[in-house]
């Protein structure tokens, strides 16, 4: 199996430093502060990372549940919100919310949240984010 790789530096004390992060690949290469991470200011962070992490995953995944069970999509579309809160004397992510649509000709909604639930439970990234409250609703469009 795959084994990905990232980097990450972090220059300058926590208020006033800068961070950058690289994949291996290259096409994920950016620059966070902690301005970005826990305001508004412009850049990425590491829960944006995770949220496109779980709705890639967790699209992949679905698509896959659907067409095992003989009723493929022809789309499936995931928005992912990441949330880090204060927690105790630190910083926790406290909730992953998925909000999934997809086309699935030939199914109905029943079999289709069902697929939706179980695939939140057995993606591999929802597994790696076994501590998080992860969040689901799925809509079956027509």
């Amino acid at each position: 199996m795959a084994t990905r790789k990232a980097s990450a530096t972090w220059e300058g004390g926590l208020r006033g430093g800068t961070g950058s992060f690289r994949g291996e690949s290259g096409v994920i290469d950016a620059k966070y502060t902690v301005g970005s991470r826990f305001a508004d200011e412009g850049g990425t962070n590491p829960e944006e990372l995770l949220a496109a992490a779980e709705a890639a995953c967790f699209s992949m995944a679905l698509a896959g549940a659907l067409e095992r069970a003989g009723t493929p999509a022809t789309r499936v579309h995931t928005d992912a919100a990441c949330t880090v809160e204060k927690v105790e004397d630190g910083f926790k992510i406290t909730t992953m919310r998925l909000n999934v649509r997809a086309q699935v000709p030939g199914v109905d909604d029943a079999t289709f949240q069902k697929a939706a639930r179980e695939t939140k439970t057995t993606c591999p990234v929802s597994k790696a984010l076994a501590g998080v409250d992860i969040q689901l609703q799925a809509v079956l469009e027509s």
